[in-house]
């Protein structure tokens, strides 16, 4: 593979401004703890044909569990499943000379922790991060921030902004260097489930913008009609910022239940249709992929900036989508 194919080192909003088609980006998750990076190489390599813009890598928060003690006490332990977001970034911008993208999330972070993360970004070289607030921890029912740290995405976002005007969290600290992030955030096609309404939800992204984010990905859909709707209300509410559409094919038995409860979105009356009359995880997959090709197809022709995929790690699936799309 000759890596010359490649745009690298420029800001998410660069590569659409300078892209001539829709282009091409997906998500991979961080191995988990004790596995090998040759995971992800194996992840990324089928997929390099189709000349990715960047790669988003995803950061998973620390978890809590209880062991049993001597005498039944219960000891609480904090874990990690996932880590290594960043040196993952680092990895695929020395291996492929391919932008990664980090996740960035308030939760578990302190404002001084997420200071020095993005220190140890910028010294990276990478100037792209994703600010996202995070889910709560299982054994919370709802979100719960870090004492001294973020409680929303729009509040890491400007602490970035700030970073960005060379400002830190200590004011002793005078003529710093400016970093150049280039912010992403999170948009909800079928709003966000805490939101009370679609309208709130804009409005809160709005704020976002705002306060400095350059550009939105939206979380899964699989109808397309609810992201070109979620466009025109973000145009209409002065929302200018490019939107990338994110999209995840359905691949198993068990995701038909899973993806609704979880991420609160609904599966289209023609695409339920046929799901229901699925016996097997195969059948599924055959469904998802004919499903997301099809989705794909008119995002491009109806001139979305980016098509980014949500992998879980699995590229088979995205392979057999992006050779009839891209």
């Amino acid at each position: 593979m000759q890596w010359k194919h490649f745009k690298f080192a420029m800001k998410v909003t660069e590569h659409i401004k300078n892209a001539k088609k829709t282009l091409f980006s997906f998500e991979i998750l961080p191995p988990l703890k004790g596995k090998s990076i040759s995971s992800i190489y194996e992840g990324i390599d089928p997929l390099l044909e189709f000349e990715p813009s960047f790669i988003n890598v995803t950061y998973h928060r620390e978890e809590f569990i209880y062991k049993k003690r001597e005498k039944g006490y219960l000891e609480k332990i904090n874990i990690r499943k996932r880590p290594g977001t960043v040196g993952i970034c680092a990895a695929i911008i020395n291996k492929y000379k391919i932008d990664a993208i980090p996740h960035l999330i308030c939760g578990g972070f302190t404002k001084e922790e997420t200071e020095n993360a993005l220190i140890d970004l910028q010294f990276l070289g990478i100037d792209n991060v994703l600010a996202l607030r995070g889910d709560p921890i299982k054994t919370e029912s709802s979100f719960v921030p870090e004492e001294n740290g973020h409680a929303h995405a729009i509040d890491l976002v400007k602490q970035i902004v700030r970073m960005n005007q060379g400002i830190y969290l200590d004011d002793e600290i005078t003529e710093a260097s400016p970093t150049q992030f280039c912010i992403g955030v999170a948009g909800y096609p079928e709003k966000h489930f805490e939101a009370l309404n679609m309208k709130t939800d804009l409005n809160f992204l709005k704020a976002k913008v705002e306060a400095g984010a350059d550009y939105i990905v939206t979380q899964m859909f699989f109808d397309n009609e609810k992201y070109f709707k979620f466009v025109n209300l973000c145009r209409e509410n002065g929302i200018n910022v490019p939107i990338i559409p994110g999209i995840k094919p359905i691949t198993t038995l068990k995701q038909i239940q899973f993806l609704p409860k979880t991420f609160h979105i609904d599966f289209p009356e023609q695409l339920a249709d046929e799901l229901v009359k699925c016996k097997s995880d195969k059948e599924v997959k055959e469904v998802g992929i004919e499903w997301a090709v099809k989705q794909s197809k008119e995002l491009i022709s109806k001139g979305a900036p980016c098509i980014h995929y949500y992998t879980m790690g699995k590229s088979e699936t995205v392979k057999r989508i992006a050779e009839q799309v891209f």
